[in-house]
């Protein structure tokens, strides 16, 4: 069997050392635009737990996860609760946390933004949904 090769000329091995620097950008890039849009867990203070009852002001009810701005006396919690596919395969939709609703929240409060809180559980209309 023959076999024959063609030389490559410079142009292509510099076109296509260029293709695979660039898409390696490309995919670094990808990997990290999403980043600042994630939290992780360990940002909450997990060995004191909040439990409170509360007004709800405001509801976001969509992915990564649904908030909810909960009045307890004078102060406005952000509440992280659980991804919308959780909550509904728990029971819980966005009707029963409308604004004005009374729930009790269970959770831990983030080490930094004092105002803010990861939901472990809430009660609504008595109801326990466990969120985690």
């Amino acid at each position: 069997m023959i076999r024959y090769y063609v030389p490559l000329n410079n142009n292509k091995i510099h076109t296509m050392a260029l293709l695979k620097k660039v898409s390696f950008v490309l995919v670094f890039l990808v990997c990290v635009a999403f980043k600042p849009f994630h939290h992780g867990w360990a940002n909450y203070n997990q060995d004191k737990s909040i439990d409170y009852k509360g007004t709800i002001q405001e509801l976001v009810y969509e992915n990564p996860h649904a908030t909810a701005k909960v009045k307890q006396n004078k102060k406005l919690w952000t509440v992280i609760l659980a991804p919308i596919s959780r909550m509904e395969a728990r029971g819980v939709t966005a009707d029963m946390l409308k604004k004005g609703a009374t729930i009790q929240v269970v959770g831990y409060q983030h080490k930094t933004d004092k105002n803010e809180m990861r939901a472990e559980r809430i009660f609504v209309d008595g109801n326990k949904y466990e969120l985690r």
